[in-house]
């Protein structure tokens, strides 16, 4: 009977190595390679765009930075992967990137059936429709017959189907890959329409020589929480790139911001959650394999989600984009973290 047992305990150890229960962990694989590997967009307005200087910026690549910062103190230790709709997921799950931080909407079938962890929603986001205006289209219920540019391997592709099958209309599908493409397409006349995010679809309108020619019309058809994601099997490293995400939301919350996180932090505060964040006051850090004041070194690099927002996104950019639904939950919108405790 001892034997038995024995046995089956060595069975249940090899099965826990085979099955990838047991691994050394991506934040060991990061400091080993020394840098992050982020997966990013090939370029959206915004979101992830480069810069004179040829840096990567943009709303979705401060996420990238914030982690790095978490990680190394340094914002500038990342790299980037350029993905598509279409190739994201995989690189993720073959490892070719330790992070997606891409205008990725978290679904039951990429969550459960992709086997992919979304740590949380950094913008609240729905599908609509972009036409020239002399189109003479003010309603997305008036596009029977149209063709329209779609990503290839996204949401938006299933939920155009959807839409259109629901309103007993038909439609020709012009497949892409990438935003560029759609924008080339849809400026050579060869879609009627383009349908994307409506953030993605403002970062288009933008970047348009008169972007007074075209309009979004006013249709939302779907709910779509962009967020980033890792992969399952790695908690430790979800929770890192989770609760960088959250210390940015209770960072605006609470007035904290990339031009006086070093002060504030620089004393015992009277709020006993920025004590904890700042790690004056216990060792919230090692929880996270991450040093006490790793927050501070977040927030300096980056600023807070309203910060990052109001860079890349808001009403001063190009973008042009109200808060709305990605207000704080203390202004009415729906951008809300846990408590750090």
């Amino acid at each position: 009977m001892k034997l038995i047992k024995y046995l089956s305990f060595a069975l249940v150890l090899v099965g826990l190595a085979t099955t990838g229960i047991s691994h050394a962990g991506t934040l060991d694989d990061v400091r080993a390679k020394g840098h992050l590997q982020c997966g990013i967009n090939t370029g959206l307005a915004g979101f992830a765009f480069t810069d004179d200087a040829g840096n990567w910026k943009g709303f979705d690549v401060a996420i990238c930075e914030a982690v790095a910062a978490a990680v190394f103190g340094d914002a500038s230790m990342v790299k980037y992967t350029n993905l598509t709709g279409k190739t994201r997921f995989e690189a993720l799950k073959a490892g070719e990137v330790d992070m997606l931080s891409r205008n990725t909407t978290w679904t039951y079938s990429r969550d459960v059936d992709l086997k992919l962890t979304f740590v949380g929603v950094n913008y609240y986001d729905g599908q609509g429709f972009i036409v020239p205006a002399s189109l003479g289209v003010g309603s997305a219920t008036e596009l029977e017959g149209a063709s329209v540019c779609i990503q290839t391997g996204t949401t938006t592709e299933l939920n155009l189907a959807d839409y259109f099958r629901s309103n007993g209309m038909s439609y020709e599908p012009v497949p892409i890959e990438t935003n560029a493409e759609a924008r080339k397409n849809y400026l050579a006349g060869r879609c009627d329409v383009y349908t994307t995010d409506r953030s993605g679809l403002a970062a288009t309108r933008a970047s348009l020589d008169d972007p007074e020619a075209h309009v979004v019309l006013p249709e939302i058809i779907s709910k779509e929480p962009l967020g980033p994601l890792v992969r399952h099997g790695d908690d430790e490293w979800g929770d890192i790139v989770r609760w960088v995400l959250n210390v940015l939301i209770i960072a605006e919350e609470k007035g904290v911001t990339s031009e006086n996180v070093r002060a504030l932090a620089a004393e015992l505060q009277k709020d006993a959650e920025l004590n904890r964040m700042f790690g004056t006051t216990d060792e919230y850090g090692a929880m996270l394999g991450l040093s006490d004041d790793w927050v501070v070194s977040v927030i300096a690099a980056v600023g807070n989600y309203g910060e990052i927002f109001e860079t890349y996104l808001g009403v001063n950019t190009d973008i042009g984009l109200e808060r709305g639904v990605n207000a704080l939950w203390t202004d009415g919108g729906l951008i809300y973290a846990p408590p750090y405790r």
